[in-house]
């Protein structure tokens, strides 16, 4: 991979970031001897609970979801991430389960969808929205920048956009559904756009915009509240961050935390252009959403359209070109050495959807499919 950058590019930007980042990763729970989504989410999250991890409940009894603090230095993240899956997993083992980084079930579950209805809001949502609520039984990888202020979340939001099919791309780990293959890398991604609140984050001209779109989504019923702005980038209704959404949760470790330092890297890219008068055209939200398609679709291993050009490109020279850019800022921060092996490593793996397809071909079983997720996030990828 070329590292060399341009003249008048970010080449010159010399100084480490203070910018933080905090990661929420979502997992699955599946029976460890059937693979099927297993209904024990409240049972682990308590024996994680006296280990110290602190598991959130999410929108069924299949999932669980952690949360780092915010840090400067992603290492530590990685380690805390670490020790978060196995005080997970040792929980799951204890219930006769396994701990599964895999964006959606690869298997259904055994009888109807069990909701996690602990919120009386979570309630109001099915019943507002039925049928939508089978996709909740998936889980993303969320990575929040910051501390910012709103503006500057908007201002970060508009750079991120352009780069979300890269991001997906790179993250597509999501081939199969309820037994099939979805014939897209990344299905989850699909499957929650399915939301009238979800999807790519409109072009935002300023804070006032940005809260008329959010007004507009309540009022007409798309969404019950701020929070129900499922977006793939956002300004965070809870945290003066901005919050990428766009990705699946993988099993490799070091791609989730290259993942979160190359969206660290795109905010710091922003509020630095911003400083010095760098303005980008918008992308224009129709060419955006082919992109994003394409790139879910087609995953690491095919092509996407570059946002930028509307021009067709292969999703891995995608990918490189956004580390080329961002080279300098990764740099800077000490990132830089892992990024390049996070994307070295997917080159000669494969992505996370390219290693279950492979796995599914050896028998055609789709078990192991989800024996390879359940191995691989023991080991962390």
């Amino acid at each position: 991979m070329n590292l060399q950058m341009p003249l008048g590019s970010t080449a010159s930007w010399e100084t480490s970031t203070s910018l933080t980042c905090g990661i929420e990763e979502e997992y699955l729970l599946v029976d460890a001897t059937t693979f099927r989504p297993a209904p024990f989410a409240r049972e682990v999250r308590a024996l994680a609970a006296a280990e110290g991890v602190d598991a959130h409940a999410e929108g069924t009894l299949y999932q669980v979801e952690v949360a780092t603090a915010a840090s400067g230095d992603l290492l530590e993240l990685r380690d805390e991430l670490l020790r978060s899956r196995r005080v997970l997993g040792d929980a799951a083992a204890a219930h006769g389960c396994r701990l599964v980084a895999a964006a959606l079930p690869v298997l259904p579950p055994e009888g109807p969808l069990r909701l996690n209805f602990d919120l009386l809001r979570r309630r109001d949502r099915h019943e507002r929205f039925g049928l939508l609520s089978e996709t909740l039984a998936s889980c993303g990888q969320h990575v929040h920048v910051g501390t910012l202020g709103v503006a500057d979340a908007v201002r970060a939001s508009n750079t991120i956009r352009r780069w979300v099919p890269a991001l997906i791309a790179m993250s597509a780990n999501s081939p199969f559904w309820n037994g099939r293959d979805t014939g897209h890398a990344s299905w989850r991604t699909m499957a929650w756009s399915s939301w009238p609140s979800a999807g790519p984050p409109p072009y935002l001209t300023s804070v006032e915009h940005y809260e008329q779109c959010v007004r507009t989504l309540i009022e007409s019923g798309a969404a019950l509240d701020v929070k129900m702005v499922y977006w793939d980038v956002r300004p965070s209704s809870g945290w003066p961050t901005v919050e990428t959404r766009a990705l699946d949760v993988t099993a490799d470790l070091d791609v989730s935390v290259a993942l979160a330092a190359l969206c660290r890297a795109l905010v710091e890219s922003a509020l630095r252009e911003h400083a010095e008068g760098v303005r980008h055209p918008a992308c224009p939200e129709e060419l955006l959403r082919l992109a994003r398609w394409r790139a879910c679709r087609d995953g690491l291993e095919g092509e996407t359209l570059d946002p930028r050009t509307g021009r067709e490109t292969p999703a891995r020279a995608l990918v490189e070109g956004l580390v080329e850019h961002l080279a300098p800022l990764l740099a800077a921060t000490g990132d830089l050495a892992h990024v390049t092996a996070a994307v070295e490593r997917l080159r000669l793996r494969g992505s996370g959807a390219a290693r279950q397809r492979a796995a599914f071909e050896r028998r055609g079983r789709p078990e192991d499919v989800v024996r390879l997720l359940a191995e691989e996030t023991a080991g962390c990828g």
